[in-house]
């Protein structure tokens, strides 16, 4: 290594992307190539930072892997930050073995790191947590351990673990300042708001108030029946009820949890499951039905008893019931948490994530687009889609999580 690309490599590990850039802007030598293509990324001209990696792949020779492998590594990462998550993964489980073989243990790590934050982001929650079961942080360098603290915090938020994200955010923000690179620390302190700010709507007894991820957290460990409107469950203590994929119930089941501990009218449980204007027959027949199977999957929590003019929820033992429901009332409020992290989507990926057809995300995304609360960029296939976050509405809780991922 000469001592140009020896300093081009010191300037971009400082987060110095224009002092490397004066080292080897003019030479297009492989490894110049390469120092380019990460200079370009971290200065957010990915296209080009993509480019210049690939022509880097090409030039290293075929007793090179390693600098193949790391270019690979590279271009994962760029299309991890893009949002073209079919393609971040693919070449990380050859780079890392390749790389592993060689001893290049830092950069083994790197990729395992990548393939870290590519399940957070689609919510594959349980792969992520055996993945980090035995992952070893220890041979990454100071800049890549933040991101990998950062990945241990946002799995613990969305486990709603809040001691053990808030510890790894304190060893993040040290990391950080190692590193000395200005924007890790700030992406740190900016996730680390996401603590104190609101995260849910508590709605007990006819009347609502803003939850932080703390209390939501305790909420959950108490003795309460949660009727939770961000994830479609239904909680007491350690038993859950997923009606993730039984929406009718879920809207019946929240309805009369909003209402408790008085009961829901018939009108009303008849507009919030079947968006009926006009209840007739036929609309009351099918809401004996699903408030019959309603009993049944409640069984173990509560009972669903007939009043003169509804039903009422009757918990087991005397608990109290509450209902959680998201910090805003927008239809498409899953889409706007992903959309909230500032970076560009494209619809597939946005489909990836949600665990939706594409033509789903391309709607939501149309009646977002109207309504101004995101913007299109680009056309055709390179069309992305991106909204400032909104003040205080952090996106754990409404953030997906893929229910039996292996």
């Amino acid at each position: 290594m000469d001592s140009l690309i020896a300093a081009a490599a010191r300037a971009l590990a400082s987060g110095d992307a224009l002092g490397a850039l004066n080292f080897v802007a003019l030479r297009d030598d492989p490894p110049a190539l390469a120092l380019r293509g990460v200079a370009m990324a971290q200065l957010g001209d990915l296209a080009r930072a993509k480019a210049l990696l690939r022509r880097a792949a090409r030039g290293f020779g075929p007793r090179e892997a390693v600098a193949r492998a790391r270019c690979a590594i590279a271009e994962a990462e760029i299309a991890l930050v893009s949002r073209d998550l079919a393609a971040s993964v693919k070449a990380l489980e050859a780079a890392h073995d390749a790389l592993a073989r060689r001893g290049d243990t830092a950069n083994a790590a790197h990729a395992r790191y990548l393939e870290s934050r590519y399940l957070l982001l689609i919510g594959r929650l349980d792969a992520l947590e055996r993945r980090l079961e035995g992952f070893d942080p220890a041979p990454l360098p100071p800049a890549s351990r933040v991101g990998h603290e950062l990945v241990v915090a946002g799995l613990a938020m969305r486990r709603l673990r809040i001691a053990a994200a808030s510890a790894a955010l304190a060893r993040a923000e040290r990391a950080a300042r190692e590193a000395g690179v200005p924007a890790l620390l700030a992406e740190v302190e900016s996730l680390a708001r996401v603590l104190d700010a609101p995260a849910a709507r508590l709605i007990a007894r006819g009347e609502q108030r803003l939850l932080r991820l703390g209390e939501v957290e305790a909420l959950l460990e108490s003795k309460a029946v949660v009727v939770d409107a961000c994830r479609r469950v239904v909680r007491c203590s350690r038993k859950t009820i997923s009606l993730e994929t039984r929406p009718v119930l879920f809207a019946l089941v929240h309805a009369l949890a909003e209402a408790w501990p008085g009961d829901a009218t018939r009108a009303t449980l008849l507009k919030r499951a079947f968006r009926a204007r006009r209840a007739d027959e036929s609309h009351r027949a099918r809401l004996r039905v699903e408030i019959g199977r309603l009993r049944k999957v409640l069984a173990a929590i509560a009972g669903v008893e007939a009043t003169r003019d509804g039903f009422a929820l009757k918990p087991r033992g005397g608990r109290e019931v509450v209902a959680l429901a998201p910090p805003t009332d927008d239809a498409h409020a899953d889409v706007l948490a992903l959309l909230a992290d500032g970076e560009a989507w494209s619809s597939s990926a946005l489909a990836l994530a949600l665990g939706a057809s594409p033509r789903t995300a391309q709607r939501a995304l149309e009646a977002l687009t109207k309504t101004g609360k995101a913007q299109a960029i680009g056309r055709g296939r390179a069309r992305r889609w991106t909204a400032p976050p909104a003040p205080g509405f952090p996106t754990t809780l409404l953030l997906p999580a893929a229910p039996a991922d292996g």
